[in-house]
């Protein structure tokens, strides 16, 4: 499949990369943009300016380390945390679900959902910050009731794609799952 261009629920540009290995297998990836320098650049001068403000004030020289200290470690957690480069979906027929996140750090996290224990992919819509939204989610079936949904899995949660997007990753997978 090809590669597109998408947007996130923001307007920020992403990309939906699909890769076919097989009839019964596909790789969808999700990648959204790098940290960007000019953001980090503004938010550390910033934080430090006002360190230097309160410094000018008290001639505390505490606070010029803490500014830095507090600014490095944010950075840090921010980047090993919260930043997701990426994330995949890859679709095996007939064995299930590997959802992946990588982390801006090159941290990663990997889950893998059974085939017995996936019901369905949906589409769900969901209200966020004053607007409806739509995401892609794994429904789990109930052990104890076969016909009920136990749990629900969202997918690409930190990329957030918009439907167009969604609707291209959930026709390739309903059409694997279809085969199995």
């Amino acid at each position: 499949m090809e590669d597109d261009v998408f947007t996130d629920i923001s307007g920020k540009t992403i990309s939906l990369d699909c890769q076919s290995h097989s009839s019964f297998c596909r790789e969808f990836t999700v990648s959204s943009p790098k940290v960007s320098i000019g953001k980090v650049l503004v938010y550390t001068c910033s934080v430090w300016l006002v360190a230097y403000i309160v410094f000018f004030f008290t001639e505390n020289t505490a606070v010029l380390s803490s500014a830095i200290i507090i600014t490095l470690v944010g950075m840090m957690l921010h980047i090993h945390l919260v930043k997701v480069d990426h994330e995949s979906l890859l679709v095996i027929g007939s064995l299930g679900i590997q959802v992946t996140s990588n982390y801006a750090s090159g941290r990663e996290t990997t889950t893998f959902i059974e085939k017995s224990k996936i019901k369905d992919i949906v589409i769900n819509e969901a209200i966020y910050m004053h607007q409806i939204i739509y995401y892609l989610c794994v429904l789990l079936k109930d052990p104890s009731e076969p016909n009920a949904v136990s749990s629900v899995v969202p997918l690409f949660q930190s990329s957030k794609p918009r439907l167009n997007c969604l609707v291209k990753v959930y026709r390739s997978c309903q059409e694997i799952l279809s085969k199995c």
